[in-house]
């Protein structure tokens, strides 16, 4: 393995390739260190040492921005708003038929498409920063763990150019991903979100070595090979489909003939799932957050007590219930939305292509549809499964709800790194008869 790694940077094309994709990702890693005008980084830092745990939204957008978000520095948002916008482009689909239509037109449609994400991860960043200014000038950042003022200034100046500020540097961070993608190695948002994700490893296990004995870090450890492992074996996990193209003449020369198949994957949805079903249930919290006291009694509303009982805490079973169940839920909402059947079917018979034993048209339709919610079931229970982990493990060892190796971290961390090792991979037996892997 380290003589093929070493062979990758030999190669001169592909080292100035990983060279340029390093120093792109130095940037993003620098800049979730330098704090955002108007910031008390003193007061900041000793807000994260006293801040143990964070809940809700706030722990996924802080895990996707590398722990920039609580610094609030220029990249405090990271890729989060355009992951967000990407999602609602997608699903706008479905809804818009104009943007269906500019989808099927090809490289074109999609650039327009492209541009549509962009204007809009501006707008959400823009809204976000807002958000998190706001939030931060109210001092409810860090919750009731720390009441130290993480803001200089206050007034409506120093309050817009944070937001500019934040908000720019998402802009920036969106073009550093375009760069990577363009003239780096692998997908640029992909490995920002890898190296934000991956940056936290570090100082997880500490924590757990720190808080925790020798025995108890080497069992997670352990645990952290293991679910890696079995990640890995169900994101490479596919269903494949026989399809048989028929032989078709073409003036003297006989077109098709050959046998292919379609993928489907066990895990078709990926990790958006889990981010629709974390986002879901910040909603009742946050709703609950500006329901206030009756000023007689000093009681809240009956549904304010349950939210704060059973939809706060992760270690609670009804919360880990209703994580799961809507973690199923959004991936076949999910899979049906990217994989249509009939358009599948469609698309074989204008070509000629059939599946064997199967007719065209509505059966093949009909076999479509069985075999992918056949194989969406499994794969839902798998998101499930591995989203639940680190929820377990904060009800079991007391870490905190960033443990490394489960949920949307080690979702990401897999599937990008297997991504980026196949480009490569790719790159280097183009140039070379072998390539990274054997």
């Amino acid at each position: 393995m380290i003589q093929a790694i070493v062979r990758a940077f030999k190669t001169p094309d592909l080292r100035r390739k990983l060279f340029f994709t390093l120093a792109l990702i130095a940037v993003f890693r620098l800049g979730s260190f330098i704090p955002a005008p108007n910031v008390d980084y003193t007061n900041v830092q000793q807000c994260l040492a006293q801040t143990q745990t964070t809940s809700g939204l706030y722990e996924l957008v802080n895990l996707f921005s590398g722990g920039a978000l609580l610094q609030l520095s220029i990249f405090a948002l990271g890729i989060m708003p355009y992951i967000t916008a990407s999602i609602i482009t997608h699903l706008l689909r479905v809804v818009i038929p104009r943007f269906e239509t500019l989808y099927k037109e090809g490289a074109q449609g999609q650039s327009k498409l492209t541009q549509y994400t962009r204007y809009l991860t501006i707008a959400l960043a823009l809204l976000q920063s807002t958000t998190l200014v706001t939030v931060a000038r109210q001092g409810a950042l860090f919750g009731a763990d720390c009441t130290l003022p993480i803001l200089v200034n206050t007034d409506a100046l120093s309050i817009t150019l944070m937001v500019m500020t934040m908000t720019a540097g998402t802009g920036l961070i969106m073009w550093l991903g375009e760069l990577i993608t363009e003239r780096g190695v692998g997908n640029g948002m992909s490995l920002l979100i890898f190296t934000s994700i991956a940056s936290t490893f570090p100082a997880s296990l500490l924590q757990i070595l720190q808080t925790r004995t020798v025995e108890i870090f080497v069992i997670v450890m352990a645990v952290g090979f293991v679910v890696v492992g079995l990640v890995v074996l169900v994101e490479e996990s596919q269903r494949r489909i026989p399809v048989q193209y028929a032989k078709r003449m073409v003036g003297r020369k006989a077109y098709g003939g050959q046998s292919t198949y379609i993928p489907v994957k066990v895990n078709t949805a990926g990790v958006i799932p889990v981010i629709f079903a974390s986002s879901m249930l910040y909603l009742p919290a946050l709703l609950a957050q500006f329901n206030q006291p009756d000023p007689t009694t000093g009681q809240v509303a009956p549904w304010v007590t349950f939210i704060s009982t059973y939809l706060t805490n992760g270690d609670h079973p009804v919360y880990m219930a209703l994580y799961f169940a809507l973690i199923v839920g959004f991936t076949y909402f999910y899979v049906a939305i990217t994989l249509n059947p009939e358009e599948i079917s469609d698309n074989m018979k204008k070509y000629g292509g059939f599946i064997p034993g199967i007719r065209a048209g509505r059966p093949t339709t009909e076999y479509l549809e069985y075999v992918i919610s056949r194989i969406t079931a499994p794969g839902a229970i798998y998101l499930g499964l591995i989203a639940l982990i680190p929820l377990v493990a904060f009800s079991a060892i007391g870490t905190n709800q960033n443990f490394p190796f489960g949920g949307t971290s080690i979702l990401i961390i897999v599937g990008v790194g297997l991504q980026t090792v196949k480009q490569i991979n790719a790159q280097m037996e183009q140039r070379n008869c072998e390539g990274l892997l054997r």
